[in-house]
């Protein structure tokens, strides 16, 4: 089967499957785990800005997509011609059927069901002894943050986070006043790339409070990656712990 990926975390799950690059035959820029593997994958474009016809010239017998992350009407220009599937990744749940429809589409189940008890075990161990209240940034010029119906919001509550903007849906924008209540402040590394020159920025405004740049793979990655972030989530609860005790 000649399957090409538009979404980035779904092209590193369907490689730690174990798939192969004679099966996955396009992928978008954006695509970059395994790197050893996906070096070989012919590029289609952005997340955003498919090239329709390269996608066809590949002829591939399945494409994946995402609701969020790709553009309604290219993938709709897709369905035309090619059976397409669209996933919805909001919640863990919503992942681990992910992995085991895909599993069950490749004939990698046993696989898929590793990765998915992985993910829960890491996402058990990771826990935070109290809740700390976060601000999630992923980006600036506006600033904007994550509300409680994004997979972000989910990694976040499961290690103990609070996010302070709960209340809000999908990626509200906001200004430094509404950062008040947080005693940390995430800084993701994408999809704006933070730097600390970022967080200097913030300390301006919150000279106490706690701000890092955070892995936005990390958090936002759905599919297998959440099984690799075991040691990452460790060593951020580890850096917070020492906050709460300072």
């Amino acid at each position: 089967m000649k399957i090409v990926s538009l979404v980035p975390s779904i092209t590193e799950a369907l490689f730690d499957l174990g798939l192969t690059e004679n099966e996955v035959v396009g992928r978008t820029k954006f695509c970059i785990h395994p790197q050893d593997k996906i070096k070989n994958v012919p590029i289609i474009g952005g997340t955003k800005n498919i090239n329709i016809e390269k996608i066809k010239a590949l002829q591939p017998d399945l494409i994946l997509a995402n609701k969020e992350e790709n553009v309604k009407d290219q993938v709709e220009a897709l369905m035309d011609d090619h059976k397409v599937m669209v996933t919805n990744i909001d919640t863990i749940e919503d992942n681990y059927y992910l992995l085991k429809n895909l599993g069950k589409l490749f004939g990698k189940e046993d696989r898929a069901q590793l990765f998915n008890l992985k993910i829960y075990d890491v996402l058990n161990q990771a826990k935070l002894e109290s809740p700390v209240k976060a601000a999630y940034l992923i980006w600036k010029n506006p600033y904007m943050t994550i509300g409680s119906d994004t997979f972000i919001h989910r990694i976040l509550s499961e290690i103990g986070f609070e996010n302070i903007f709960k209340d809000k849906t999908r990626y509200p924008q906001i200004t430094t006043e509404n950062l008040v209540e947080a005693d940390v402040i995430m800084l993701s590394s994408e999809p704006f790339p933070f730097k600390e020159k970022h967080i200097e920025e913030l300390q301006v405004f919150y000279p106490d409070k706690k701000i890092m740049i955070v892995d936005g793979e990390a958090f936002s990655w759905y599919g297998t990656h959440i099984a690799k972030c075991e040691n990452y989530f460790k060593e951020l609860l580890t850096e917070i712990h020492s906050m709460q005790q300072g």
